[in-house]
């Protein structure tokens, strides 16, 4: 008779999920599935609702990335609505936006994952785990939760709220930057973007290579990647157009507006939460990790995979180092740490490059708005992946329709893939300890969910 094992809750995840490995007779994996709640309820309730109060509605999917929601909801309101923004007020947007994703990285980074390259990954449960990481490394830890709390209280103190910003509105941005914000930014963004140097160059001299032979081995399959370049490739999070990539390294680039002519959301009976796959490549959709259909991953991996380069020197440089390695598109579930680094620097290497943009200061922020019908489609690229808000508004100005594709959403087929993956290398004639378990687990904390 088969055996049931259950991993519950995984921990070190920003949310909450389950892992089900279901063993065969002789102790072999047989299956692996992730369970996760999910509430899928924005999109209905968001009908009748005023367009404009849209950015101020979805800001609430998400406590860890607000400001995506915020920001995707606000470019698809700006579009049903047919406006052109200042281009001052882009520019803010775009400052909040990366400032917002380097305290994520370095809470994923340091307090996620590290305990489990750090500490160990066989270690005991109690000291595997934030708790672990200050006691073996008291003053790294003590100046990471410096860092995280001073861009929360930069962006609260500029805009009002850290978490549900209502700082973007439709036609532009809520206010000019004063001159003596503008200096705080550049202060405390040269100070992030000195750590964020400091901790790739830790990661890759003490925790990568040390890992190697894990990251060759654990919950890997081949995938195509999504993610957003500009017109001409450059790696970006807030603007240009996406860029599906097949497994071979070919890929189509398109509008957001033709999102559905490419991608397709598919609902398995056994989980609450939808699994987009390419429609595009007319394979259909399978999670066998022998033979995967229409399989693609987003989020930190998929964007560095998917670019032809970074638009910062420095994020450029770690991007060349990181394919000398690895190639183009790397495959290796566990080198999404390693991508998130990438971003990491990028990120505050583009909030120092706006803020010291004298027009950064520009009294022009917002432009005149006037309801009308029309359909807006507005995706940034999150933390977790790319998120996509579709909205269709009447002549009133009130939603008819919504749709949403977000960023954990496109990996929700990874995951499962990858944990099966793991579970399947790790686990043989039945026997566990919590050190497979905890490798099994590795491979969920590696999308970030």
């Amino acid at each position: 008779m088969g055996k049931t094992i259950q991993i519950q809750p995984v921990t070190r995840i920003e949310g909450h999920a389950r892992v089900v490995i279901q063993l065969d007779d002789a102790g072999e994996v047989n299956d692996t599935r992730v369970h996760v709640m999910a509430l899928r309820g924005f999109e209905k309730f968001a009908e009748g609702r005023p367009v404009e109060e849209m950015p101020r509605i979805v800001n609430r999917i998400c406590g860890i990335c607000p400001w995506n929601h915020h920001l995707a909801s606000v470019k698809a309101t700006d579009k049903v609505f047919g406006v052109e923004l200042p281009p001052t007020a882009v520019k803010l947007r775009r400052m909040a936006q990366h400032l917002a994703w380097i305290p994520d990285k370095l809470l994923h980074f340091y307090f996620l994952a590290a305990p489990d390259f750090v500490i160990g990954p066989d270690a005991d449960p109690s000291v595997r785990n934030v708790i672990g990481i200050v006691g073996a490394a008291p003053d790294l830890a003590r100046k990471v939760v410096h860092l995280r709390q001073k861009g929360a209280m930069l962006l609260e103190d500029w805009l009002g709220k850290v978490i549900h910003p209502v700082a973007a509105v439709t036609g532009g941005f809520s206010t000019p930057l004063a001159a003596a914000i503008q200096q705080r930014i550049i202060e405390e963004t040269k100070e992030q973007l000195e750590f964020a140097q400091f901790t790739i160059k830790f990661a890759k001299e003490n925790v990568f290579p040390k890992y190697l032979d894990t990251v060759k081995i654990l919950g890997n399959f081949d995938s195509g990647f999504l993610g957003t370049v500009t017109a001409d490739g450059t790696w970006d999070i807030y603007d240009g157009k996406l860029r599906l990539m097949k497994r071979d390294g070919s890929y189509d680039d398109f509008t957001y507006e033709q999102y559905s002519d490419y991608l397709e959301e598919h609902v398995e009976g056994w989980s609450y939460v939808k699994m987009p796959y390419a429609k595009k490549w007319g394979e259909g959709f399978s999670m066998d990790l022998a033979a995967p259909k229409g399989i693609y991953r987003a989020n930190c991996l998929a964007r560095i995979n998917v670019c032809d380069r970074m638009p910062t020197p420095l994020a450029q440089k770690e991007l060349e180092e990181f394919r000398a390695a690895f190639g183009r598109p790397a495959q290796f579930t566990l080198l999404y740490h390693w991508a998130r680094l990438i971003e990491l620097v990028a990120n505050c290497e583009m909030a120092l490059q706006l803020a010291q943009d004298p027009a950064i200061l520009s009294k022009d922020v917002r432009a005149q708005v006037t309801p009308k019908a029309g359909r807006g489609v507005g995706c940034v690229e999150a933390p977790r992946g790319t998120l996509i808000h579709d909205y269709t508004g009447d002549g009133e100005g009130f939603i008819t329709n919504a749709n949403l594709i977000v960023g954990s959403t496109h990996n929700q087929a990874p995951i499962n893939m990858s944990v099966n993956a793991a579970a399947k290398a790790l686990i043989h004639g039945g026997v566990v300890n919590q050190g497979l378990l905890n490798k099994v687990e590795m491979a969920v904390r590696a999308y970030d969910p």
